[in-house]
């Protein structure tokens, strides 16, 4: 269920402290901007939505997300290590509908034993997520029961559906496959395999075609989109990169 969306926003303290203490943080609200403005750049999405923001979940390890050089601009980067990592930025007004999305990014390892079916395995290199609004009245019992221990847990409940695009282990590219917890979080595999590992590789995808053949019903507006890097359950290591992304509405 902590795979979904739903998690815990970290913010610093600020507060007393020495003048020299009140300079740095000055200077880290400013390249927090900066960064946030370089990360916009990059990650194109409808207007109207928060700054991207890291995303913890709790009682796991974090790995940022740098702003490190790239072929002619600057990518994201995040170096995994037994650990879950999430950007993320949602929309203060759901967008109503979405048309294509375009991705790239680079990995130089996959996680070990990796497996999306299962709950103790389901690690991935990359990820990109979707979050929609829709008839909660629809879900079964269990899921409003994880979306309730989703709240208590994080603050927030469960998206009443998450659409992710992912780079698998073994599972074939274009298959679903349906997170085993919850039949609301479903995974495209877009790449499989460590054939193309090194390398960077890029998507072009019809959101509306790839919901509806994921979950068999029209999409609700989209919440939030996120980026999110994890090898906490395999414990392995490995270094992602995420280039331009562009989301549309429609």
């Amino acid at each position: 269920m902590l795979v979904s969306l739903a998690g815990c926003v970290h913010s610093p303290q600020t507060g007393g402290g020495s003048p020299a203490d009140a300079d740095a943080r000055v200077q880290q609200d400013h390249e927090r901007v900066a960064w946030r403005s370089k990360v916009s750049e990059l990650l194109r999405t409808p207007e109207g939505g928060e700054p991207w923001q890291p995303f913890l979940l709790p009682g796991k390890r974090f790995a940022d997300f740098e702003l490190v050089a790239g072929a002619d601009k600057p990518v994201l980067s995040v170096q995994a290590d037994r650990s879950v990592s999430i950007l993320r930025r949602r929309f203060a007004e759901a967008i109503p509908a979405v048309g294509h999305i375009d991705f790239s990014w680079k990995v130089d390892g996959l996680p070990d034993g990796a497996n999306l079916s299962d709950v103790d395995l389901g690690d991935a290199p990359v990820r990109i997520l979707l979050s929609f609004d829709g008839d909660r009245s629809k879900w079964s019992a269990r899921n409003h029961r994880l979306s309730d221990m989703s709240r208590l847990l994080t603050g927030e409940e469960l998206p009443y559906a998450t659409l992710m695009y992912v780079w698998s282990t073994n599972d074939a590219a274009d298959s679903v496959v349906v997170n085993p917890r919850t039949d609301r979080i479903r995974k495209v595999v877009v790449e499989s395999g460590a054939a193309q590992v090194g390398r960077w590789r890029q998507y072009r995808r019809d959101v509306h075609a790839d919901f509806l053949r994921a979950f068999g019903e029209e999409p609700g507006p989209l919440r939030a989109v996120a980026l999110m890097t994890d090898t906490d359950n395999t414990r392995s290591r490995l270094r992602a990169w995420y280039g331009p992304m562009s989301l549309a509405a429609r």
